[in-house]
């Protein structure tokens, strides 16, 4: 079985969820935390050996404030059940904002938890604008895109999964992410199921992954 190695999540849907639940919509995102761990456990299981997690963007944070309390209080929570487990945690962004929580600044460098094990990114404040920012430095260039990356840290993605049946990759890791394939679930991000990933496996075998060669 050809195992991706590195894959995005992107956990899209929950203020949908809680809106078709009779919740406020910044509820949503405490119902997304479980589905988190989960995913990292059966990443584990499967042989992933790199997982990067779409937190929140530098544009989520222009909706109201309740919402970005909200999903800023749900990615320190979810850092708090990853750094529980046998990982090497890195957390990627814009800290120099207020919107980045400040529990999760001692992650900014790669961090080997519990004796360390698969690698997990979380984007956090996270803008493309921010991850490219250096690209204009004196010496930049083209070869040396990956090193003037802000994300440097972060390899590059084999697979994106997008639950919440939109069809964008909404500034996911774009030089990362640039031949990654891409599957969608549309079941909302709460409702996850296992058989959502084991989906995007058995999806992912059948794809010619050429990376344009």
């Amino acid at each position: 079985m050809h195992i991706p190695k590195h894959i995005g999540i992107i956990p899209d849907g929950n203020r949908r969820w809680a809106q078709g639940a009779g919740m406020p919509k910044q509820d949503g995102y405490t119902h997304g935390l479980a589905p988190g761990v989960e995913v990292l456990h059966l990443a584990r299981q499967a042989g992933v050996k790199e997982i990067t997690y779409y937190g929140f963007t530098t544009d989520n944070c222009r909706r109201p404030a309740e919402q970005v309390a909200a999903f800023s209080r749900a990615c320190v929570e979810a850092m708090e059940r990853i750094a529980a487990e046998p990982v090497s945690l890195l957390v990627a962004g814009d800290d120099r904002a207020a919107a980045f929580p400040e529990p999760l600044r001692q992650y900014r460098t790669r961090t080997d938890l519990n004796g360390g094990g698969i690698r997990v990114n979380f984007l956090v404040n996270y803008g493309w604008e921010w991850d490219l920012a250096d690209l204009d430095r004196p010496g930049s260039s083209r070869r040396k895109i990956t090193e003037s990356l802000r994300s440097r840290d972060i390899s590059r993605v084999d697979l994106v999964i997008r639950w919440g049946g939109m069809r964008r990759l909404s500034g996911f890791l774009p030089v990362q992410a640039v031949y990654a394939d891409f599957y969608v679930v549309d079941r909302l991000w709460p409702d996850f199921q296992p058989e959502d990933f084991a989906a995007a496996l058995a999806w992912y075998q059948k794809q010619d992954v050429t990376r344009g060669g």
